[in-house]
């Protein structure tokens, strides 16, 4: 039987933590529960909810730092920096749209603290970072059932530990946050994106390449094969009958367009080009972080996400499509594929999936799969040995007695 425990304060965390230390019980930590098919399964039969850490507790959009609860919607923080003009530069991932089969019609589902948890960036990654880089600071209760904080309200260069950073992707295994500081930045007064037609996968590498390496401060880069573009609610996209590269440049309106006639001029050679201007750029780029054309394809029922050197993405994607019947498209400049792959035979398919990415020494994390695939594979990537030691120390000094989502990030695959 499941008990659910949800402490109304920090205080009331302190003591529902010291007392699953005390008594040894792992609990499962949940902010909405919206990515509960993220990661490897648990076996907790104690749910934390930490729900009512929730709320804007400080935003000052001149000195450009946002505080809130760790459970704040997504949705509400959001709605907030669009009143002031402003975002989050790397295009946060609506991983719970992935997740279920019916997307929420209220917009980006999920919490402050989810996003930091899941560690998922999207597009504008390639420019401005991942979430990691973007954590001014938080406060949290570790699995030792003490209060600690990293970082502050401002953006300058401290010293000591950079906390912020490890608890990026930690999917809440060693500490459970109830307050976080952001960076976040202006809106851009234009954004454009420029659309090369009927590249193949290493054509598009390379003139992604040549476009991210000028000095035109492109801030997104993608590829979708022909029959992922066809999935497209941008029409332009989807009615081009063609594989589609995307490369966005956002900025000051005289400078976005002198940057895309630069780009044209630079990328001429290769093909068709056309043009996504605001709010178009903007809906392809939204659906470009979620997969959602690959998603379209009814064949694919499991989502990997891979990471590897742009130069390599293609032969990566090469390799694996060359034993596995499925799709793939690319974003980052070709540095990470999302694959898109039937359920047969989980087991196999990471199979080749991992020996392809440990070629080029890059990580694939299987983001989409039923709790069956996730309990014969193992989610994340395996960790060199080192590294795989050097994790146990730092899991054993924020969480001595292994309570916090046991198995989420190591489970038995």
């Amino acid at each position: 039987m499941t008990s659910h425990l949800k402490p109304e304060n920090e205080a009331q965390l302190l003591d529902v933590l010291k007392w699953a230390v005390s008594s040894g019980t792992p609990v499962d930590v949940r902010g909405h529960g919206s990515k509960q098919g993220f990661g490897n399964a648990m076996a907790s039969d104690t749910v934390l909810d930490v729900s009512s850490f929730s709320g804007i507790l400080q935003y000052d959009p001149a000195e450009l730092v946002l505080r809130a609860g760790a459970a704040t919607p997504m949705t509400a923080l959001l709605a907030a920096l669009e009143t002031n003009n402003q975002r989050l530069a790397f295009d946060p991932v609506d991983l719970a749209s992935i997740l279920s089969s019916h997307p929420s019609s209220e917009g980006f589902a999920g919490t402050l603290g989810g996003m930091v948890a899941c560690g998922l960036a999207g597009p504008g990654r390639l420019k401005y970072g991942g979430i990691r880089d973007h954590i001014l600071g938080f406060h949290a209760v570790s699995g030792r059932g003490e209060v600690f904080k990293s970082g502050g309200n401002v953006m300058k260069n401290v010293t000591g530990f950079d906390l912020s950073k490890l608890m990026a992707g930690s999917m809440g295994t060693l500490a459970v946050m109830y307050e976080i500081t952001i960076k976040v930045l202006p809106a851009p007064e234009k954004s454009r994106t420029l659309l090369l037609q009927g590249l193949n996968a290493e054509q598009a590498i390379q003139a992604m390449a040549t476009a991210v390496n000028s000095p035109h401060e492109v801030s997104a880069a993608a590829y979708l094969p022909r029959a992922v573009a066809k999935g497209s609610d941008v029409d332009l996209v989807s009615n081009s009958n063609s594989s589609v590269t995307a490369v966005r440049v956002e900025g000051p309106e005289p400078s976005v367009i002198a940057r895309c006639s630069a780009l044209r001029k630079l990328l001429e050679h290769v093909g068709t080009i056309d043009e996504l201007h605001s709010k178009r750029s903007h809906e392809f780029w939204a659906e470009t972080g979620t997969a959602s054309a690959l998603r379209k394809m009814d064949n694919w029922s499991t989502l990997w996400r891979i990471s590897v050197p742009p130069a390599d993405g293609a032969r990566v994607a090469a390799t694996i499509l060359g034993q596995v019947d499925g799709e793939v498209m690319f974003d980052w400049g070709g540095g990470l594929l999302t694959l898109g792959l039937s359920a047969k035979d989980p087991h196999a398919q990471s199979t080749i999936i991992r020996e392809a990415v440990r070629q080029v020494t890059g990580h694939a994390t299987l983001v989409l799969g039923d709790r069956a695939a996730r309990q014969q594979v193992s989610v994340f990537q395996p960790m060199p040995p080192g590294i795989a030691s050097l994790n146990k120390r730092i899991k054993s000094a924020f969480d001595p007695e292994g309570i916090l989502n046991p198995g989420r990030i190591h489970g038995n695959g």
